[in-house]
């Protein structure tokens, strides 16, 4: 192995570089501190020819080394073997390193929120598009029955609904007995506890219940889905389906927007009966309230009307998460990256969306189910 050395000398008033040895991992093994020193002395700057015939043996990591010494570009002046030549080609191919970027202007600017608005635009695009695919797949389902994806929608209920009860009715007794309790060291104050079962009962039943499942579902159930359809994209499968001849909304999207939008509210109802009894539970320990006056006072204080509310969030927040969640499963590239990406994208989305669908439902319902509406 002949160790890789740097020489430089002159061929009449020119600088020539002469590089010479065996330019691999091997040989640069323990040298190449002292190589790229020796390589960014003022002799090599000012050469006006680098010779590499000399080299006997170079691999990724010698090409490398010399293309980020020369700047990521080839000097004007180089004489070098094939091999040489093809190194340092596949090298260059790695793309020149980042430099630092211009200052931005106020054109860079308005070009981002352009193309911020134009990737809006398609995505609400794509967006109404699969709605109408879902809309042409019912009435397609109600003109032929039998053509009803049953099996997918009975799978998607026990994995959207059935396993998502027992953390929401965790999480929902937890919160019922955290906003109980701090609600009771208000009312002590002003001696106002039986003022409790309202604050509790509208606040759960009509907001708290509805929003804490819908993000606790687009969080799960929501990422889920949109990581499924896109292992399926990564992996070509619903390629394979449109090749079969199977409609990939009727089998993939549609189970999975009728399965949550039919769970949803039932786990609504489910998640904020369990917070009502962890306010009921906290109630009783921190003001003395029995659990036959808590339940008792509840349907009087409380109108039917917040339940049908409740529940008419629900159905609506399983349409916006599952759209949401599938319009961004279809929409991954078949990479790993987009994949994360598009996950990610799916549970932001759907919970931004959902807080601005419960904020038209308040709009909405604001004279209904509430004291003097």
């Amino acid at each position: 192995m002949n160790a890789p050395t740097v020489s430089f000398d002159r061929e009449g008033a020119a600088q020539v570089a002469s590089l010479q040895g065996d330019w691999t991992l091997q040989g640069l093994e323990g040298r190449i501190d002292a190589l790229r020193a020796a390589l960014d002395t003022g002799e090599a700057r000012a050469a006006a020819r680098w010779d590499l015939t000399g080299i006997a043996r170079i691999d990724s990591l010698g090409a490398c080394l010399l293309w980020r010494i020369w700047g990521d570009r080839l000097p004007p002046a180089l004489d070098a073997g094939e091999h040489t030549l093809a190194m340092l080609e596949s090298a260059s191919a790695l793309g020149v390193r980042s430099r630092v970027a211009p200052p931005t202007t106020s054109f860079d600017s308005l070009a981002a929120l352009g193309r911020a608005g134009l990737s809006f635009a398609r995505q609400t695009g794509d967006l109404v598009a699969l709605i109408g695919q879902l809309l042409l797949d019912l009435m397609h389902i109600a003109r032929r029955p039998q053509d009803a994806p049953l099996r997918e929608i009975s799978a998607n209920l026990y994995k959207t609904g059935v396993s998502a009860l027992p953390i929401t009715a965790l999480v929902g007794f937890l919160i019922g007995v955290v906003l109980s309790y701090l609600s009771a060291l208000q009312l002590k104050t002003f001696g106002a506890d039986v003022f409790i079962v309202n604050i509790l009962g509208i606040g759960i039943v009509r907001e708290l219940g509805p929003v804490l499942v819908a993000v606790l579902v687009a969080g799960r159930s929501g990422s889920a889905m949109t990581a499924q359809l896109g292992v399926m994209r990564v992996t070509e499968e619903i390629d394979a389906l449109a090749t079969m001849g199977v409609q990939r909304s009727l089998r993939l999207v549609l189970p999975k927007v009728l399965a949550l939008v039919t769970a949803l509210p039932l786990l609504v109802l489910w998640t904020s009966s369990a917070a009502l009894f962890g306010g009921m539970v906290a109630a009783s320990i921190q003001l003395d309230m029995s659990y036959g006056f808590f339940l008792d006072t509840l349907p009087r204080v409380v109108p039917i009307a917040n339940l049908y509310i409740g529940l008419a969030k629900g159905v609506a927040f399983g349409l916006v998460i599952a759209l949401v969640a599938c319009h961004f499963g279809l929409s991954v590239k078949p990479n790993t990256e987009s994949l994360s990406s598009n996950t990610t994208k799916s549970v932001v989305s759907a919970i931004t969306c959902v807080i601005l669908v419960d904020a038209l439902f308040a709009i909405a319902t604001r004279h209904i189910g509430l004291p003097g509406g």
